[in-house]
């Protein structure tokens, strides 16, 4: 591949808007529902899924729940869904979405017994 091709790829990957929103991950067996937000659906759903299934998701508050869960039921006993998503903002120099990503969890899960915020 020539050098400029391949400069502008990097580019253009680099340029790219992932998805971004609220996840959960539910247990089927226990009803409980851990939620989470991120800029990279897709990335953090299959970081979390690969972490899980090798019994080594970090996560400072509810990871042994979560990992507790995952190993007794397995993948199989969860239900991993995006529950909504976020556009960008036309101002292309916010790159921070963390604010309104909270806010949009709130909305499409509210805190409750069951229901814990990754």
């Amino acid at each position: 591949m020539e050098k400029d091709r391949k400069k502008e790829l990097i580019r253009q990957y680099k340029e790219m808007k992932k998805p971004m929103g609220v996840f959960a991950f539910r247990c089927e067996a226990t009803g409980q529902v851990f939620v989470g937000i991120t800029q990279d659906l897709k990335g953090t759903q299959n970081s979390m899924r690969f972490q899980l299934n090798l019994g080594s998701y970090r996560h400072r508050k509810w990871q042994n729940a979560l990992q507790s869960a995952w190993n007794t039921y397995g993948e199989e006993g969860f239900q991993v869904e995006v529950l909504g998503e976020l556009e960008y903002d036309e101002d292309p120099q916010k790159t921070d979405y963390t604010e309104d990503l909270e806010i949009l969890r709130e909305l499409l899960a509210p805190p409750g017994e069951g229901v814990f915020y990754l």
